[in-house]
Formats: structure tokens, C-alpha cells, sequence
């Protein structure tokens, strides 16, 4: 029985880029939302940023176009994103919950756990140290 992985895949599109694992255990939808902040708080992408459509977007992930939707939706209740009719689908003024401290804790919670599944595989600092550096160096050949 041959069995695979589903591995991440990162898609670049306009500022933003999406990294989807199915994987993970957190649903798409949410992924996107998360990705989207993540934009938002890095300052990749500003208010008045325009999104790509619903049905572009899904046809470049190569998943449901209501995944989107969902996306969008939830993140349009929440004031951080605008729809104009007609022109799209917009970055608002309102930032995402926590500002520069949602992105410290995010950053401090995706480090923790990246930490101790290193650990878990007996690699050391110093060892980790190297090992990101390759891996960073092949990411942008």
C-alpha cells in the first residue's frame, strides 16, 4: 500500500502568501483567515488593499470556491475586510484583534511549537540554528 503525505503548499499571490496544509488539523477556511491577519499585521498588505476575487483565489488554491467565501464572510463580519459591489473586496481600517500584540503572541505561539517539535527530535540550538539557515538559503534559490 503506497500511502503519501500531504505536504503544505505556498502560493504567492499579489502581497499575500498562503501556505495550506490539510494536514494540520485546522480547517482551510480558517488557515486563510489567519493568513490574511497575518498580512494585515506584518504589514504586507494596508487598508484599501484589494483581495483577489472568490473564484480567482479558489481556482489559484485549487479548492472550493465557498472555502473563500467562508473566509471572507467571517472576516467581513469582523470589520477587517470590505465587499463594494461591483469593485471587490477591500483591506478595512480595522485592524485584527490585538494590533502588535496579537502578532508578538502569534509569533512567540508558532515559535513555541516549532521549538518543541524540534526538541522532540533531538535537535539542539545550535543544530537548529544551521538547519534554518539551509532551508531559508534553498527557499530563495
Amino acid at each position: 500500500m503506497n500511502s503519501t503525505i500531504a505536504e503544505p503548499k505556498l502560493y504567492n499571490i499579489d502581497r499575500i502568501s498562503f501556505s495550506l496544509d490539510p494536514a494540520n488539523g485546522v480547517p482551510i477556511y480558517r488557515q486563510i483567515i489567519q493568513q490574511i491577519e497575518y498580512a494585515i499585521l506584518s504589514g504586507r498588505m494596508r487598508s484599501g488593499d484589494r483581495l483577489p476575487t472568490i473564484r480567482s483565489l479558489a481556482v489559484e488554491l485549487k479548492i472550493n470556491p465557498n472555502t473563500i467565501a467562508k473566509a471572507y464572510n467571517e472576516l467581513e463580519i469582523r470589520g477587517i475586510l470590505v465587499t463594494q459591489v461591483g469593485s471587490g473586496t477591500f483591506i478595512s481600517d480595522k485592524k485584527p484583534d490585538g494590533g502588535e500584540d496579537a502578532r508578538d503572541r502569534k509569533i512567540q505561539e508558532v515559535l513555541g511549537r516549532f521549538i518543541d517539535e524540534m526538541q522532540n527530535l533531538g535537535v539542539d540550538k545550535r543544530e537548529l540554528a544551521k538547519l534554518i539557515e539551509a532551508c531559508d538559503e534553498r527557499r530563495t534559490r
